[in-house]
């Protein structure tokens, strides 16, 4: 296994995640309360010609309960999964999937169109368009005497 990896930064949480799941690989005991999951969802951030394409997994999600918001360069991903109807807490023999708000930041590239985005949601999958703004070629800037 590669120390570091050209490309992509280090991140010590991802790392201690891996082992810890690699590690509870060979336990056979069903051990509830030890790994919970992840409060927000999963994204995928694409780079095409033209723009950036953010992919996250929000199944459950009403769009009601759903905000995508842009400033100083983050984009954030608020969003609240309500527990199921039928369900009281103490009826739960197993719990897997999470309910309750949740949020999430990214930083943008460098070279995003903000009044361009678009934000599509369908079946459980959203999708923000990110467009990439024309790059900017250097200029002269003349110097006045005096």
């Amino acid at each position: 296994m590669p120390i570091f990896r050209w490309g992509q930064p280090w991140d010590p949480f991802r790392d201690l995640e891996r082992e810890v799941d690699r590690l509870l690989q060979g336990v056979s005991l069903t051990l509830h309360g030890v790994r919970f999951g992840r409060r927000f969802p999963q994204i995928n951030l694409l780079e095409m010609e033209d723009s950036y394409v953010l992919v996250a997994e929000i199944p459950g999600v009403d769009l009601k309960q759903l905000e995508v918001t842009t400033a100083s360069g983050y984009l954030t991903i608020k969003g609240n999964r309500l527990p199921p109807e039928e369900a009281r807490e103490d009826t739960f023999r197993r719990q897997e999937r999470f309910h309750g708000p949740w949020q999430r930041t990214i930083q943008l590239p460098d070279r995003v169109d903000e009044e361009g985005m678009r934000a599509d949601y369908s079946a459980g999958i959203l999708k923000v368009t990110l467009p990439k703004a024309p790059s900017t070629t250097p200029r002269q800037i003349k110097v006045n005497e005096g």
